[in-house]
Formats: structure tokens, C-alpha cells, sequence
């Protein structure tokens, strides 16, 4: 096992690693910009080391400044949460170099999953059931029209090397289809530098259903059901729960054995989410995310089990503490994303924590690594914190969420706490009638307003 791990993260995914860490006896190390000296994570930490100035590119994207930091410290391993450098597979491999150890999966799956066409004909080879589209990337628009011929629009166009929502724009028939193939190849060159695009049959009204998955890279793979996920705004998860609303035990079986024997016959180390889009009873795959997701939480809840403890585990070279027979469900799990973010327009609102309360009491937890009097950067992610629930049954679980929205203080700045609290009041929301569109018709009909 481990000494000492650095965190290559900030915020509240650096301080959950951070605890982690703790319980298992391993040191930690944070490492922080000159924006990020007192963030707690960098308070909590055994050890922190600043590793450049306040914009990212200059800091958490450092890649030899986060090698530094190792060496100077001599941690033997990087933890590097979600977004930043999780899915960089040169990061990887520059870690490796150096005899230290990534806590996640290999460069070479990570590269295999972190490019959309690639990732699909893999899927498709170990039978995994994906979303009718193009066989790789598409040319020019005469190619693109040919395919919305063949499928029958609505399509969707989307970048290859995409993520976030960037480079995905919709064709409803052939006239919207020019306009919309350049936009995409547009949107994907400025955002990711690589301007290649695929199409694949646009779903009309479907879930987003992501299965957790977890392999030791020694033949041994297990699912941690699903997490449903479809209320999205731009393509942005803002309200995660598990299990899904409208997942049957026979579908969770079914999907999820096909997700764990795909992860166990890669030879996949680690944690990853295999995502669906979910319409009439069938599953689509659209991506897998080779690392920690921000909603983990909720699989956590129901299964009793840390996901952090068993990435560490993993990478140090143990098999999986657990079996597919010792995952049973226990109740129902909401998390909601909170931003610190202008409503009704979504703006980002960093500035001075003036108070700060979490709520508490059975079935709550708080993920977040704010405190009074810390101030909110502007260089980085809006994202505050996570309110988890837990309850017996779904019902519960949204009546605990109603609870501890109540008690949650955040003075001195604007944040998307009331969009939960009205999103409360909405019956769709109560019988889990919704799909990724929900959300933004809502928001678009005034849903705020109400």
C-alpha cells in the first residue's frame, strides 16, 4: 500500500480524497495555486505545496509542476479526481515515467474511451448496444446528408474528441443539417482542437442512465447499478439519484452484467461509468468516463461502499475488496449540484462566504469545501458543494432532500439552491416523469417564476 498520495485537484473532490486518505492511514498531499492558500482542502491535508499561479492552465493543468510536487514530497502515487487532469492520457503516461503511480485506469484506456468513434466500435465489439449512427468520423456535409437519409432525422451531430455538451448540435431535417454539421465542426476545433465529427440517431424524449463500473485489471469486474442523471441543463447533470426512477431490477441485471463482462474482458483498473441514453426499454451507449464521477455519492449511499478507498486499493495493486454478489441495494439516493451561479441566467457568482451552516441529520451528507469567510475564486468551476441524501425509498430520499435544503446557509453569494427548492414543488419531479429535456422546457416556461 501507500505512504503518501498527492491530489492533483481542488475543491470538494480534493478534500474527499483527502479523507479517504485518513481512514486508510495514507499521508496526503495537496497541491494548490496562489488563488486556492486557504482552501480547506489545502488546510485538511497532511502536506500542500503551491504549484503555480491562479489560472489552471498555470496550475492544475501543470503537468511538470505536479511531478515536482511529487518529488519534492515523495509521494508515490497521484489521485487526480475528476476534470483537470483525470483523463489525460499523456498525464498518465508522464506519471508512469516517473515511477510514480496514477490512481485510475491506463493511458491506453483512457485514450480508447476518450475518443467517441474509437470508443464505440470497442463497445460494439464486446457487446455493449449503442445508438445507430455513422461508422466513424464524417467527411463533409454531402456525407452527413447521406446519413440523415439513412437513419431519418432528427440526428445529432457531435465532435469526436467532444464532452460537456461542446461540439453537439442537433438537425431536425436535411435543411438544418449544413448548418448545423458546421457549427459542430466549428465548436469542436475551438474547444478541443480536432474538428472531427460523427452523427448518430437523435433519441427524442430519453434518459441519461450511466452504470458504474469498477475492475481490478486482474479479471475481476463488477457493476454498481445505475445512476440516473437526466436532469441536465446545457448538457450539465444538475440532480443525480440512484437507482433510476425507471429501471427495473431484471433491466439493472441485464445492462449491468453486459457493462461488467465488457470492463472485465478490457482488462479495465479502476472506477468507470458506462453512459446510456435510455428510451422504450432500451439502453444506448454514448460514452464511458474513465475516472470518478462527481455524483458518485449516490451509488456510495445504496451500496455502502467507498469508491475512493477502492480506486487507492486497486492501484496499489490489490484485487476488488468486494464481489458482484456482495452489491446489494439499500434505499434510494438524490444528489443535487450546488453552483455558485446568478439565477435565472446561470451566471457564475464567486465572491466572500459570509456564513456557511450544512445541514446535518440522518441521511445527510454535505460535500463541500466551503467555510465561513472563505472566498470563491473566479478562475475555476462554479461548483460548491453536493447535497446527498439517503432514504429508504425514493419518497423519503426527496423528503429528506426538502429537509436539508432548509437548513443549508450560504450567505454573501448567489447560488442555485432555489432552482432545488422549486424544482420541489413540481410533480414530475415527485414520480420521476422526466427526461433531459425536462429540464430546460421547464426553465424556458418559467419554472423559476412560479
Amino acid at each position: 500500500m501507500f505512504d503518501k498520495i498527492l491530489i492533483a485537484n481542488r475543491g470538494e473532490i480534493a478534500l474527499r480524497v483527502v479523507r479517504a486518505c485518513r481512514e486508510m492511514g495514507i499521508q496526503s498531499v495537496a497541491v494548490h495555486s496562489t488563488a486556492d492558500a486557504d482552501a480547506m482542502h489545502v488546510r485538511m491535508a497532511d502536506e500542500s505545496i503551491c504549484i503555480g499561479p491562479a489560472p489552471g492552465t498555470d496550475s492544475y493543468l501543470s503537468i511538470p509542476s505536479i511531478i515536482a510536487a511529487c518529488e519534492v514530497t515523495g509521494a508515490q502515487a497521484i489521485h487526480p479526481g475528476y476534470g483537470f487532469l483525470s483523463e489525460n492520457q499523456r498525464f498518465v503516461q508522464i506519471v508512469e515515467d516517473h515511477d510514480l503511480k496514477f490512481i485510475g485506469p491506463t493511458a491506453q484506456h483512457i485514450s480508447m474511451m476518450g475518443d467517441k468513434i474509437t470508443a464505440k466500435d470497442t463497445m460494439k465489439e464486446l457487446g455493449v448496444p449503442c445508438v445507430p449512427g455513422s461508422e466513424g468520423g464524417v467527411p463533409d456535409v454531402d456525407a452527413a446528408l447521406k446519413i440523415g437519409e439513412e437513419f431519418g432525422y432528427p440526428v445529432i451531430v457531435k465532435a469526436t474528441a467532444g464532452g460537456g455538451g461542446r461540439g453537439m448540435k442537433v438537425a431536425y431535417d436535411a435543411d438544418e443539417m449544413a448548418i448545423a454539421f458546421a457549427t459542430a465542426r466549428s465548436e469542436a476545433k475551438a474547444a478541443f482542437g480536432n474538428d472531427e465529427v460523427y452523427i448518430e440517431k437523435y433519441l427524442t424524449t430519453p434518459r441519461h442512465i450511466e452504470i458504474q463500473v469498477f475492475g481490478d485489471g486482474q479479471g475481476n469486474a463488477v457493476h454498481l447499478g445505475e445512476r440516473d442523471c437526466s436532469l441536465q441543463r446545457r448538457h450539465q447533470k444538475v440532480f443525480e439519484e440512484a437507482p433510476g426512477p425507471c429501471i427495473s431490477p431484471e433491466e439493472r441485471a441485464h445492462i449491468g452484467k453486459i457493462c461488467a463482462d465488457a470492463v472485465g474482458r478490457m482488462g479495465y483498473a479502476g472506477a468507470g461509468t458506462i453512459e446510456f441514453l435510455y428510451e422504450k426499454g432500451e439502453f444506448y451507449f454514448i460514452e464511458m468516463n474513465t475516472r470518478l464521477q462527481v455524483e458518485h455519492p449516490v451509488t456510495e449511499n445504496i451500496f455502502g461502499v467507498d469508491l475512493v478507498r477502492e480506486q487507492i486499493r486497486v492501484a496499489a495493486g490489490l484485487p476488488l475488496s468486494f464481489t458482484q454478489d456482495d452489491l446489494k441495494i439499500n434505499g434510494h439516493s438524490i444528489e443535487v449540484r450546488l453552483n455558485a451561479e446568478r439565477l435565472p441566467n446561470f451566471t457564475p457568482n464567486p465572491g466572500q462566504v459570509t456564513a456557511y451552516h450544512a445541514p446535518g441529520g440522518l441521511g445527510v451528507r454535505m460535500d463541500s469545501a466551503l467555510y465561513n469567510g472563505y472566498k470563491i475564486p473566479p478562475y475555476y468551476d462554479s461548483l460548491i458543494g453536493k447535497l446527498i441524501v439517503h432514504g429508504r425509498d425514493r419518497q423519503e430520499a426527496l423528503a429528506r432532500l426538502h429537509r436539508a435544503l432548509g437548513e443549508l446557509i450560504i450567505d454573501g453569494i448567489e447560488t442555485t439552491v432555489p432552482l432545488f427548492h422549486a424544482l420541489l414543488q413540481e410533480k414530475d419531479i415527485h414520480t420521476g416523469e422526466y427526461n433531459i429535456h425536462w429540464l430546460e422546457k421547464w426553465l424556458d416556461a418559467g419554472g423559476l417564476d412560479r
